[in-house]
């Protein structure tokens, strides 16, 4: 038996979703895996083990090649630029990058500020608007930065535009619609590309029946 595929699953929802999806493709993986305080899961029945990180953290694990294989939102992929192949588009958890900010206030002439986790994805759009901003780089609560005049405007991901209503603000732009991907390390590939055509085979299939 070839050695087992190593895949980084990001904690918390998008596991949830990927997991549903991977059993649907014939990969089960134990129900109650994410309870779990190991790291590091085995499924030698299936020739695969599964490695627990954060979302923001599941490409650097790619493409180091800790990981053959990773779930990873397109917002990490868009911010981080990293050197893997993004091969499937899962159509998972889906959501969006905007920009948001109080009502009725225009951004001002001189470089506005920007609250984000975002400061990539901020900066690329503001520049191809023609704008000059300042990036405020904020790991949490960015809708807090407008409502204290810490920012003009926020760069964040969007579900369902709740928490924005809540505090007050509005959503200005759309930036990207994001949902999760399937990446691999180039050397993986080319190492153990059967294995990673078998589960990208599998995989795109549930996830033409489910789109359609």
């Amino acid at each position: 038996m070839s050695k087992p595929l190593t895949i980084a699953m990001p904690k918390g929802r998008i596991y949830e979703e990927a997991a549903e999806l991977m059993k649907r493709a014939g990969y089960y993986l134990a129900a109650d895996a994410e309870e779990s305080r190991k790291l590091i899961l085995e499924f030698p029945e299936q020739n695969i083990q599964i490695m627990m990180a954060k979302p923001m953290d599941v490409v650097t694990y790619v493409e180091y090649g800790a990981a053959d294989i990773g779930i990873a939102g397109k917002d990490v992929l868009l911010e981080q630029d990293r050197d893997v192949y993004e091969v499937l588009d899962l159509q998972i958890s889906p959501c969006y990058v905007a920009v948001a900010g109080l009502p009725d206030k225009p951004l001002g002439r001189i470089a506005p500020k920007i609250a984000t986790k975002y400061p990539k994805i901020a900066s690329d759009y503001f520049r191809e608007q023609g704008e000059q901003i300042e990036i405020i780089p904020l790991n949490g609560s960015i809708e807090l930065a407008p409502l204290i005049g810490l920012a003009d405007r926020i760069v964040d991901i969007v579900s369902s535009g709740r928490t924005l209503r809540e505090n007050g603000l509005m959503e200005y732009q759309k930036i990207a619609d994001i949902t999760s991907r399937l990446i691999v390390n180039p050397v993986s590939y080319r190492l153990k590309s059967n294995d990673i055509d078998e589960m990208v085979r599998k995989l795109s299939g549930v996830v033409e029946v489910e789109s359609s």
